[in-house]
């Protein structure tokens, strides 16, 4: 198991951040698609090759979020319709996630097997995550992460300019 660490710059207004590992090597770039229909983020490795790639579905009736990782589909998340709180489903084959993914506190299980665990950072400077992978599931782990941290920042947008 790899532990790594992403952390988002505050004030990025193009959503670009790095994933890093326990020495504060960065391993991953991602970056988002700013004011782009549909909304992207890009995750690249070192060497700046596209190896995951996170879509906001723009002809949905409710938010859908497709995870691509080497140019297939792995996984969505989508919006499930619900009048009290929002509620969104992962749907991924032979992926579970459990615990409190909302909150950033999760396992990630491959077929009942343990391949990744996911818990915010405090006391940092903006949102950090720390992650602790299995190599072998480290992409689609790291595109899970970024896409329900995308999943959570359209949340925020949505309510505050509906509070406006």
């Amino acid at each position: 198991m790899r532990e790594l660490y992403i952390k988002q710059k505050v004030f990025s207004l193009s959503g670009k951040f790095t994933v890093k590992d326990q020495q504060e090597k960065d391993i991953y770039y991602v970056e988002g698609s700013f004011m782009q229909v549909p909304k992207t983020f890009s995750i690249m490795n070192t060497a700046r090759d596209e190896i995951a790639l996170i879509t906001k579905k723009v002809f949905s009736f409710l938010p859908k979020f497709l995870v691509e990782v080497n140019g297939r589909e792995v996984l969505t998340i989508k919006k499930e319709f619900s009048f009290l709180k929002a509620r969104y489903t992962i749907d991924a084959a032979g992926i579970e996630v459990h615990g409190n993914w909302w909150d950033m506190e999760f396992k990630v299980l491959q077929h009942g097997q343990i391949v990744g665990k996911v818990g915010k950072e405090w006391f940092t400077w903006g949102d950090s995550y720390k992650v602790i992978i299995d190599e072998e599931m480290e992409t689609i782990i790291i595109a899970l992460v970024v896409a329900i941290d995308c999943v959570k920042a359209d949340q925020a947008a949505a309510s505050s300019t509906a509070s406006n």
